[in-house]
């Protein structure tokens, strides 16, 4: 038997399906809206040593800029989303002058032989780890971090390509929030990679077989 076409049946379905997807979003932005977010601020100190003679430039990837990590609950649940990629630009527009010649922040790798420098920088985070005194056990915050640190020739040839990692550790009762003990831990750990970047950074390898031409 052929079935008649209905639109009150199919208005039906079209506001159960409408409401049904209303209600999903809700829940998303319900769920969203349970999670504390850390945006990192803190201060990094310029580094008091000799700059290198080199025009350096430096490329934030948008993966860097906008770096989120995102700390679950044991049932899964976003419980804190820690925005460090501001922070981290702010670290190194502050060491890496102070490390170099000159410093010339560029929009697009691409750009650097227009741009006349002699290298391109470029970090990136692999990883970024959190700890929390409900979970560790620890009166404390603890953050870690892996960067993986790339040096490119303006054509983008290889220069250097090294791993770095960084740790901060804040005592739990300093603070009287879990959003403060994370956001100092994090601004620790990433003045540990500021101290140990602007230290070590002659003594990979691979830029110190390119540097060592440039500063005869």
């Amino acid at each position: 038997m052929r079935s008649e076409f209905n639109p009150g049946r199919i208005s039906s379905l079209r506001r159960r399906t409408r409401a049904i997807f209303l209600w999903l979003a809700g829940a998303v932005v319900l769920s969203a809206c349970g999670a504390s977010t850390v945006t990192v601020e803190g201060s990094y100190p310029s580094p008091n040593i000799q700059p290198l003679p080199i025009t350096l430039g430096v490329y934030y990837s948008d993966a860097l800029r906008n770096h989120v990590y995102i700390e679950r609950t044991d049932a899964g649940k976003d419980e804190y989303l820690v925005n460090s990629g501001g922070s981290h630009i702010e670290l190194f527009n502050t060491v890496l002058p102070a490390m170099f010649r000159q410093v010339i922040v560029l929009n697009d790798p691409a750009l650097a032989n227009e741009r006349g420098v002699d290298a391109v920088f470029i970090p990136n985070i692999d990883e970024f780890q959190l700890g929390m005194p409900q979970k560790t056990r620890l009166d404390a915050y603890e953050v870690w971090v892996k960067y993986n640190m790339r040096l490119t020739a303006p054509d983008g040839g290889y220069i250097a390509d090294w791993v770095m990692t960084a740790y901060g550790k804040t005592g739990q009762e300093t603070f009287g929030s879990a959003e403060g003990g994370i956001n100092d831990a994090a601004v620790a750990a990433m003045r540990d990679l500021a101290s140990n970047f602007s230290i070590s950074f002659t003594s990979v390898p691979d830029v110190r077989d390119w540097l060592q031409p440039r500063l005869q």
